[in-house]
């Protein structure tokens, strides 16, 4: 399930930030680097409840737990 997820959110990442550097540096802070804003966040928190199933409140969430591709997929394992 753990594969599953990290493809599930990588395959969301890169498509929402238009760039593969989230599979090759999964610490990059993507707030940082501008590759992603908050309705890009929504974006993906949407993305991850359509393909997992895992509801996840922008509102119970702060940036610094979600800056990161290995944060994200963090986040998405706890509430599994």
């Amino acid at each position: 399930m753990e594969n599953k997820v990290v493809e599930t959110v990588l395959n969301l990442l890169e498509e929402i930030c238009g760039d593969d550097v989230v599979r090759v540096d999964m610490d990059i802070n993507l707030l940082e680097e501008d590759l992603i804003d908050s309705l890009d966040y929504t974006e993906l928190l949407v993305g991850i409840e359509e393909a997992l199933g895992i509801v996840m409140a922008p509102s119970e969430l702060k940036r610094e737990e979600m800056d990161t591709p290995n944060k994200i997929i963090e986040q998405v394992m706890k509430r599994m």
